[in-house]
């Protein structure tokens, strides 16, 4: 890990909107990577996918929304900075989002942050903002420096009605909500509701004019990428397992998580978001400073037909052959795009309900293909790493979760540990 010596100085938002080049990017690709006499080359320091409004798998406010209030979430970057700058998405609003005031700050505890780190948020110079239906856009930088994995606190005063919220709905990480403005205070107490989701955040990016730009690494998938099942506040993904194992290792990287818990390939749902091959550019492909996405996903797909739980029924048959054209797709997109594409063979899905015999014979030829068909740059056998050796259709009982089909925090590790870091 960085350790580095930060100013004390606050640095005014006037002046930071006057020194760099404001970004406004709606919807799209970002600009160029490559520093300008103009503005700041940014990386995407920590990232979270969006999706529709849904009562999800915990009580969460997307459905009702927000009005007078004030909303903050804490994230853990990968990667450190000198400025700092939020995207917010409001990919599933039917109406604007107003946003009367942002800020940024580093995390103490809990709701509250630390005295002297907390940053008015400029959006084209002004404090408020309102995202178009259906867009996102980013903030102008701010000077705010970071080191990688030191966690932030965006806050976001709702002033008026916002309908339903665009949010990612499995954050594994407690948010906050309080009643009017509170967007500057440093004090946790107002921020008596929380909630474990995140709402109009989809990301957080760095840079720094000392530092190396490093190229990130997007972990594209369900909810074993999402990390579910990991402890909650404790940063325990296998994203989090890999950004370790990349640092501890002399080679550090940003990693993003890119993950949707229900997430499918090949078909879209209101609750699991959508399919992957329609949100790939967004969520990964896009994300600035990225070199590689790393795919892991299909679980669903297969295993949805064999389990009797309502929320994605009628669940079509999805063939091997179906799952792997998907993941052709996909591959056929990074390479459009110029970025190394990594692919996963599925974990084992034993013992779970998403357990049958035709999902396991489709996961079986899956595998195969991933393992030998080279049409990946490269590959990573979660399958083989994760397997009971005594019944290797199961998830070893030191890496069960419980539910034998998502790993526990000992899992998500050894997920880290089975990536050869030259793949990547």
């Amino acid at each position: 890990m960085i350790s580095r010596a930060r100013t004390s100085l606050a640095v005014t938002a006037g002046a930071v909107a006057l020194a760099l080049t404001t970004t406004l990017a709606v919807t799209g690709a970002e600009a160029s990577p490559e520093r300008t006499a103009t503005g700041p080359s940014w990386t995407a320091a920590w990232a979270a996918a969006p999706q529709r409004p849904s009562t999800g798998f915990k009580p969460n406010w997307s459905e009702a929304g927000f009005d007078g209030q004030t909303l903050r979430q804490v994230v853990r970057v990968t990667e450190g900075g000198d400025r700092a700058r939020i995207r917010l998405s409001n990919a599933y609003g039917t109406s604007p989002l107003k946003v009367a005031g942002a800020t940024i700050a580093r995390t103490k505890k809990g709701a509250s942050v630390e005295k002297g780190s907390v940053r008015h948020l400029t959006f084209g110079g002004k404090r408020f903002v309102t995202v178009p239906a259906h867009g996102q856009l980013s903030s102008d930088a701010v000077g705010l420096e970071l080191d990688p994995f030191e966690s932030v606190t965006v806050t976001l005063h709702l002033a008026q009605t916002t309908g339903p919220a665009t949010f990612h709905a499995q954050s594994f990480a407690t948010s906050y909500r309080a009643d009017g403005d509170h967007s500057a205070d440093t004090a946790g107490r107002a921020f008596g509701e929380s909630t474990e989701s995140w709402y109009y955040l989809a990301g957080v990016d760095v840079d720094g004019e000392a530092r190396q730009r490093r190229d990130g690494v997007v972990l594209f998938g369900d909810s074993i990428t999402d990390g579910f099942a990991s402890s909650t506040d404790r940063d325990r993904r296998w994203s989090d397992a890999l950004a370790e194992r990349l640092d501890e290792a002399g080679r550090p990287r940003p990693v993003l998580n890119a993950g949707i818990g229900g997430n499918m390939v090949l078909n879209d749902s209101a609750w699991y978001g959508e399919k992957s091959t329609n949100r790939f550019a967004r969520d990964a492909l896009d994300l600035p400073g990225v070199s590689t996405v790393v795919v892991l996903e299909g679980l669903n797909d297969i295993g949805f037909s064999e389990t009797d739980k309502p929320t994605y029924k009628p669940a079509p048959v999805v063939s091997a052959r179906d799952l792997i054209n998907g993941h052709r797709e996909l591959i056929r997109q990074a390479r459009a795009k110029g970025v190394r594409i990594v692919g996963a063979t599925l974990l084992p899905l034993g013992g779970s309900d998403h357990y049958g015999e035709h999902a396991a014979a489709v996961s079986d030829e899956f595998n195969r293909w991933v393992r030998t068909s080279g049409e990946y740059d490269a590959y990573v056998d979660f399958d083989k790493a994760l397997a009971d050796p005594k019944d290797p259709e199961r998830i070893a009982p030191a890496y069960d979760s419980g539910d034998h089909l998502h790993p526990n925090d000992a899992g998500y590790r050894a997920m880290a540990r089975a990536v050869e870091l030259d793949a990547l």
